[in-house]
C-alpha cells in the first residue's frame, strides 16, 4: 500500500487526504492529521515508520552534541518544521516529526554542509524539548554581558527597550534587554523561585532563591540599575517615571516550553528601587496530596477530613512554606462535577477546570471580606479564601462554614494550635471556633538531600541521645549528609517537599479552647491525643533519608536541645 493507502486503513477519511492536497500554505502532513485528530501521533509515526523505513526513537542522544548550528540556525525555524540536527563525533542524525516534508530538511542539511546523515522520527513534544535544551545551554551567561552594558551609556539602552517574545528567541536584542532576558532563563533553569535585584552604594546584587535559600548570581555596576529596572517596569506595565513609591505588577512569558508567571514587586529604598520578581511555573502539574510529603496516615486522615460536608479547614505557616499548594492539592481532590468549589485568591496560582477563581482587587474595592459575601449567593459547596487577614473575613468564613459551607483557608502562624489563638484575638468568640473549625494544619518546606551526592554516615551516640535513639534500636542506623555536585549546584540539596502537623478539633481540644487560648497548653494536649507536630514529623524524616536534622532545625526554629523527647515512627 502507499502512504495515503495506509493512512485510510488506520482511520483517516478521504475528504480529509482530498482537503490536505489542497493545502498550499506549507502545513506537513503530519501536523494536519494532529490538528483534524484523525490519528494519535504514535499510530502516525508508526505508519511513516513503516513506509519510509525510518527507527522511532524515543529518547534523544543529546550527550556530546555539537551545538554550532545554534548560532546559524534560527530557533523559529527548527520549530516551524520540526527538525533537529544531532552531530555527534561518531554520526550525523537528522531528527524529523515529518519525513514528507523533504524541502526543509534539504535545505538544512545544505547550510550545515552534510552529506550523509541518518534520518529518524520522533514526536513532536521529544523534538521540542531537545530544541529548547540546547539553545538555552548556548545562550551566554548573564556576566557574558558585564562588560558590554557597562559600556552602554543608560539612556541609550532605555531608548532600544521593546517587547520581548519567547526569550530563547531573541538572540538580537539590546543589551538591556538580553541580561533580563538571561536572568529569567537562568532562573527557570536552576529551578528557582524568586530573583531579587537589590541595589547598594557601590553596585548591585542580583540573587536567585532556590529551595527556600537565596544565592548570589551576579554583581552590577551601580549605573546599570536604571535602565533594569526600567526595563522590568516596561514589561510588567508599570510607571517607568515613578520612582518613591511602591509597585506591583504581572509579567507573562514564555522560556522555551513553559509558560511562567511573573509577578512584580518594586520598593523604593535609600540606594534605588528594590525589585524582586516571584516566578510560577503555569504548566507544571499540580501536586497530589501524596506527593506534599504527609505520611500515610496523615494523608488519609486529611483525606476524611477535606470530604467533610461543612466546617472549616486552616492551612498554617510563614509566607512561602507551600500553604497555596497544599490547598490546591484539597481542591483538586475533591473537584468534580457534583460540587461547585469557588475561590478568592490574591493572586490566583494556578487554573483549576471546572473550579471558578476570582482575582482579588483592592482598587475596586473586592476584598477577601466583599468577595466572600458575593460568593455566599453563588450556590457553592466548597469556598476556597486565600488568607483571613481580619476579623470580617473571619466572621464571614465562619458563617460560612455553619451554614453548611467547607470553607478552606490560610492564617500566618507559627504552629497549628497558635491558629486558634489568632482567630480569638481577631474578636472571634471561642464557642464559634469550636463550633466552625475542624481541623488546622501547619506547615514548613525542608530541602530534600541530593540522591546522586547524599553521604551515608553512622551518627554518633550524642547525637542519637539527643534524638532519643537509644541501644534497642541497634547500631546499624544510616542517616544521610550533603556533599555537593552538579547536578544541585554544589548545595547538597535538590527539591523541597513538606513537614506537618495536622490539629483536628476533636471534643476535648473544643472544651480546652471554651476555657483558654493559650496555644502552649492546646498543642500539649493535642500531642496526648495522637498528633505528630512539625518537629517530630521532621525528625522522622532524617530518619528515612529524606533531609538533614540542620534542614529540619532551621525550619522549625527548635534549637537541637529540645529533640530529646523524640523518637522516630
Amino acid at each position: 500500500m502507499n502512504l495515503h493507502e495506509s493512512l485510510i486503513s488506520a482511520g483517516v477519511s478521504p475528504q480529509d487526504l482530498q482537503e490536505f492536497k489542497k493545502i498550499k500554505n506549507g502545513v506537513g502532513l503530519v501536523d494536519f492529521l494532529l490538528q483534524k485528530k484523525s490519528l494519535s501521533e504514535d499510530v502516525l509515526l508508526n505508519i511513516l515508520s513503516s513506509h519510509f523505513g525510518l527507527p522511532i526513537m524515543r529518547d534523544l542522544p543529546l550527550e556530546e552534541v555539537e551545538t554550532d548550528f545554534v548560532e546559524e540556525v534560527p530557533i523559529q525555524y527548527l520549530r516551524q518544521y520540526k527538525i533537529l540536527p544531532l552531530c555527534r563525533p561518531q554520526e550525523k542524525i537528522m531528527v524529523v516529526n515529518d519525513p514528507s516534508l523533504s524541502f526543509p530538511i534539504d535545505n538544512l542539511c545544505r547550510l550545515l554542509g552534510w552529506d550523509d546523515y541518518r534520518l529518524v522520527l520522533a514526536t513532536q513534544g521529544t523534538i521540542n524539548s531537545a530544541i529548547n535544551l540546547i539553545y538555552d545551554r548556548m545562550r551566554r551567561s548573564a556576566e557574558e554581558f558585564f562588560q558590554e552594558i557597562s559600556e552602554e551609556s543608560p539612556e541609550k539602552i532605555i531608548s532600544e527597550i521593546e517587547e520581548t517574545g519567547d526569550l530563547l528567541a531573541d538572540a538580537s536584542e539590546a543589551p538591556i534587554i538580553k541580561l533580563v532576558n538571561l536572568l529569567l532563563t537562568g532562573a527557570v533553569r536552576d529551578r528557582a523561585s524568586d530573583i531579587h535585584i537589590e541595589p547598594y552604594q557601590s553596585q548591585v546584587k542580583v540573587r536567585y532563591r532556590i529551595d527556600g535559600i537565596l544565592y548570589d548570581v551576579l554583581s552590577l555596576p551601580r549605573r546599570i540599575h536604571p535602565p533594569l529596572t526600567s526595563r522590568i517596569k516596561i514589561m510588567a506595565k508599570l510607571n517607568i517615571a515613578e520612582k518613591r513609591l511602591p509597585q506591583d505588577g504581572r509579567i507573562d512569558i514564555r522560556i522555551g516550553d513553559k509558560s511562567i508567571d511573573i509577578r512584580v514587586s518594586i520598593l523604593p529604598t535609600a540606594f534605588g528601587e528594590r525589585v524582586v520578581l516571584r516566578l510560577l511555573d503555569k504548566t507544571a502539574d499540580l501536586l497530589k496530596l501524596a506527593d506534599l510529603g504527609m505520611t500515610e496516615k496523615d494523608v488519609r486522615l486529611f483525606h476524611e477530613l477535606i470530604k467533610s460536608p461543612y466546617g472549616i479547614i486552616l492551612v498554617t505557616g510563614p509566607t512561602g512554606s507551600g500553604k497555596s499548594t497544599t490547598l490546591y492539592a484539597a481542591i483538586s481532590t475533591i473537584n468534580s462535577p457534583e460540587i461547585n468549589i469557588i475561590t478568592i485568591e490574591d493572586p490566583i496560582e494556578y487554573q483549576i477546570e471546572g473550579v471558578g477563581q476570582i482575582q482579588v482587587n483592592p482598587k475596586i474595592d473586592l476584598t477577601f471580606a466583599n468577595g466572600l459575601r458575593s460568593i455566599v449567593r453563588q450556590d457553592p459547596d466548597v469556598i476556597l479564601v486565600g488568607e483571613i487577614r481580619d476579623r470580617e473575613t473571619a466572621e464571614i468564613a465562619i458563617q460560612s462554614s455553619l451554614t453548611g459551607h467547607l470553607v478552606f483557608s490560610t492564617l500566618h502562624t507559627n504552629d497549628a494550635a497558635s491558629a486558634i489563638t489568632r482567630l480569638i484575638d481577631m474578636g472571634i468568640e471561642p464557642f464559634l471556633v469550636t463550633s466552625s473549625v475542624i481541623a488546622i494544619v501547619a506547615q514548613r518546606l525542608v530541602r530534600i538531600l541530593c540522591p546522586k551526592c547524599k553521604e551515608p554516615y553512622r551518627p554518633d551516640e550524642e547525637t542519637l541521645a539527643k534524638l532519643n535513639i537509644g541501644a534497642e534500636m541497634g547500631t546499624d542506623i544510616i542517616f544521610y549528609r550533603k556533599t555537593g555536585c552538579l547536578y544541585c549546584m554544589n548545595t547538597g540539596y535538590r527539591g523541597r517537599t513538606g513537614i506537618f502537623e495536622i490539629l483536628t478539633m476533636d471534643e476535648a481540644i473544643k472544651k480546652l479552647v471554651l476555657t483558654t487560648s493559650d496555644a502552649n497548653l492546646i498543642n500539649e494536649l493535642a500531642q496526648k491525643r495522637g498528633m505528630n507536630n512539625l518537629l517530630h514529623d521532621g525528625i522522622n524524616k532524617v530518619w528515612k533519608g529524606i533531609t538533614t536534622i540542620e534542614e529540619v532545625l532551621r525550619v522549625t526554629r527548635v534549637s537541637q536541645r529540645d529533640v530529646n523527647f523524640f523518637s522516630p515512627l
